[in-house]
Order: C-alpha cells, then sequence, then structure tokens
C-alpha cells in the first residue's frame, strides 16, 4: 500500500469552501479536486482563485474554470505534468503514488460511492480524482472529489480500473503533481504573488459582455431546449448557469480573502458577483419550470447579471490596473 498523507475520510476536515453554506455546493469536478488537494497539502487554495475573473461565453458553454497550472507553481511550487499512460493505469497511478505525487485521474462516477444518489450504479459519468491512497493487493483507493477525502474497495475498485475486462479500455486523461519543490510562503508573500496573476486576469477580461453573447444565444437555443428531455435540460444548466453561478460565487470568495488580508473598497464588486452567483442559481429554477410549461422567459434577468459584471469588472481594473 502506498499513500503521500495518512488522511482518514471519517476525520478528514474539508476546507471552508466546501462545508459552509453556498449558493453551488459543488462547482467542478477539476476545481473542487485541487481546492481540497492543495487543502490537504497545508495550502490555501483560494490565493489561486483569480482564474475565475477571466471566463467568457463560448458560444455553447461558459469556460470551464480551472485552478491555472502555472499558477499553481507560482503560489505552492507544485509542478503538474501530464502523464502517458502506456503501461496499466492501476501500475502508473501505483508508481507515482509511491514517488509522493498526487495522481489527477479521469474515472468512471459510476463506480465513485461518494457520488451515490446521482451517478454511483446509476450513470457513467467521466469525473477526475485525485489520488492520494493506492493499494493494489488490497484492492483500496483513497481519493479526492467533489467535496471532500473518500475511499473505495473491493467491487468498485475492480470496475473502476477495468480489472476484471480482457478487451482494451481507452486510456484517461491523467496528471501528476509533483511536490519535490513544494514551498509554503508566508502570507503576506502569498497576496504579493496572488495580486500579481489577479493583475494578469483582469488584462485578459472579454472584451465584450459575455452575459449580453449569452443572452443572444439562450434567445436561439430556447425552442430547441422546449423539444428536449429533462437530462439535456441538466447538461445545457451545467455548461451555461451553474459554470457562470459556481465560478462567480469563487470570484466573490477571492475578494473575501483579499479584504481579510488587507485589500480595501471592494465591496460593490464582492456583491456584485455575489449576486450574479445567487440569481444565477434561482434563474436555473426558473428556466426549468419555462421549458416544462413552454412559457415565456424574463430574458432582463440576464441583462442585470450583465450591468453585475461590468460594473464589477470596471471597478476592479481601475483599483489594479489603473483602468
Amino acid at each position: 500500500m502506498h499513500q503521500i498523507l495518512d488522511l482518514n475520510p471519517d476525520s478528514y476536515q474539508r476546507h471552508t469552501i466546501h462545508s459552509q453554506e453556498r449558493d453551488w455546493a459543488e462547482t467542478n469536478c477539476y476545481t473542487d479536486v485541487w481546492i481540497e488537494l492543495l487543502h490537504a497539502l497545508g495550502h490555501e487554495p483560494v490565493a489561486a482563485m483569480p482564474f475565475t475573473f477571466g471566463i467568457d461565453f463560448e458560444g455553447d458553454q461558459w469556460t470551464f474554470f480551472k485552478f491555472q497550472l502555472a499558477d499553481l507553481y507560482q503560489l505552492y511550487g507544485i509542478e503538474v505534468q501530464e502523464l502517458a499512460v502506456w503501461k496499466t493505469l492501476t501500475t502508473h497511478i501505483e508508481e507515482q503514488v509511491a514517488l509522493g505525487r498526487p495522481v489527477l485521474v479521469e474515472l468512471d462516477s459510476m463506480y465513485l460511492p461518494d457520488t451515490a444518489g446521482t451517478a454511483y450504479q446509476m450513470a457513467h459519468v467521466k469525473t477526475t480524482v485525485a489520488v492520494n491512497q493506492f493499494d493494489i493487493k488490497n484492492r483500496r483507493l483513497g481519493y479526492f472529489h467533489a467535496q471532500s477525502y473518500y475511499t473505495l474497495e473491493g467491487e468498485d475498485f475492480n470496475n473502476i480500473f477495468h480489472l476484471d475486462k480482457e478487451s482494451p479500455v481507452l486510456a484517461p486523461y491523467v496528471e501528476i503533481a509533483k511536490l519535490s519543490k513544494s514551498q509554503h510562503y508566508d502570507q503576506k508573500r502569498l497576496v504579493e504573488i496572488s495580486l500579481k496573476l489577479f493583475a494578469k486576469q483582469l488584462k485578459m477580461l472579454p472584451t465584450e459582455n459575455p452575459f449580453s453573447k449569452f443572452k443572444a444565444q439562450l434567445v436561439i437555443d430556447l425552442d430547441w431546449l422546449k423539444k428536449q428531455d429533462i437530462e439535456m435540460f441538466h447538461q445545457y444548466s451545467f455548461a451555461t448557469l451553474r459554470q457562470l453561478g459556481a465560478c462567480f460565487e469563487l470570484s466573490a470568495n477571492y475578494l473575501d480573502w483579499l479584504t481579510s488580508n488587507g485589500e480595501q473598497e471592494l465591496g460593490s464588486a464582492k456583491q456584485a458577483f455575489r449576486s450574479i452567483s445567487e440569481t444565477a442559481k434561482i434563474y436555473q429554477f426558473q428556466l426549468a419550470r419555462v421549458i416544462s410549461r413552454g412559457k415565456s422567459l424574463d430574458l432582463t434577468t440576464i441583462d442585470k447579471m450583465a450591468e453585475s459584471w461590468s460594473l464589477a469588472m470596471t471597478e476592479l481594473r481601475q483599483k489594479y490596473l489603473g483602468s
């Protein structure tokens, strides 16, 4: 058995982002995994959240927001590399965990017990976990996923790694987190580095208000959505309202963190991002009712989110870029 951190799912203390009342309990699989992995390694993940500000509407979805790998190195000294899978997946995971490197790997939620009630034993859904403990002999896996740290074993282990199948299985996307240069800066230095990353993101903001683009596409999508089943609605909602809502809630968390570390005059921007998050959650339910009942949708709600985004970004650009 190989493990990096000595953790017990029953006593593991989640990061506050995953343990407090929130609009969006989960964000997306990759972001949630890194929040908990960084937290377990003794780092503050919120410092790396400037990436939440530069998202855009990409035409058919909102940006799938993720921790930036270069930022992880600058803030924490963690080097992330893609792992080429040329042997069996279990062999690679065993070798890398033995080297003290968490392995981020795409697995099937069908065999992840922590997804009970949503996907476990119900649906094949791709998701990312971070492997911390690996025991091939006893068929046991310790992993970060979604909001916490979990273990699985036995038949779930066999199924998730396809150990009972003779035919080859397409290799998943795998990354390793190399911790040999990991470092913990004092709070002042951490904030300094984070603010530089924040300024970089503010320079990369969309040139056109992304909510205006989203509204135009939603008008087109509505008639099509009304003809789809509920599963398609959930997929559409995840790619749009849930992504933007969860992302900008993290933006508000980041500004809270800056305020707690001495940054001032961020109140109106924080409120704007919280408003976007709360509105997106409510709008998700309104959209579901519109689709199921065939009624019209109040699109002025998106205009209000567009206004909040514009006001917040203008304030932040003036404060941190002088423009």
